[in-house]
């Protein structure tokens, strides 16, 4: 008897499966190390260089990702371009959190930790309110699949800064 072809995307999930049960079984390893933290405050300049690495070529990226028409860059373009510039002033919101969090770090406070973190909620809304708010100008300039498409671009590359950022912040000790 031979053994039965997988199609792809069978083939596909256990991949995948065989990749998380590797992981979850080398998790357990890291479960019991102590990591001892020593932190040293971020300064502005040292996330505006955590910054740079995404957002000087985001543009290209997005340009290149979407491969506009000439129509659709037409109108696509300066919607996107209000859209950064609100993207940026958010942006600006959650680093002086983050900025606050590093200067606190050694003496947080309960009180002083549950401000940041409503402070960052609160960042985090207006980043969602913004998407939903520019979402239907994206649909009418380049149509709902397109718009969605370039949503998905732009939430993959917010993340790729957002891990940046994560990887940056020590954890409360």
């Amino acid at each position: 008897m031979q053994p039965r072809k997988l199609k792809p995307m069978e083939g596909a999930l256990k991949t995948r499966g065989i990749v998380l049960a590797i992981l979850l079984l080398n998790a357990g390893v890291g479960v019991a190390q102590v990591t001892h933290v020593t932190v040293i405050p971020l300064t502005d300049s040292d996330i505006k260089l955590l910054r740079q690495d995404i957002q000087a070529d985001k543009d290209d990226i997005i340009k290149h990702t979407m491969q506009f028409s000439e129509a659709e860059a037409a109108a696509f373009w300066p919607i996107y371009k209000q859209y950064a510039d609100q993207q940026r002033a958010i942006a600006e919101k959650r680093f002086a959190v983050i900025l606050d969090y590093g200067k606190q770090f050694d003496t947080l406070t309960d009180d002083a930790a549950s401000s940041l973190t409503q402070r960052m909620l609160q960042v985090e809304d207006e980043g969602q309110s913004l998407r939903k708010t520019y979402f239907p100008k994206f649909q009418t300039a380049l149509g709902a699949r397109r718009a969605a498409k370039f949503y998905q671009v732009d939430n993959r590359l917010t993340m790729i800064v957002n891990v940046q950022l994560a990887s940056a912040v020590p954890l409360i000790p």
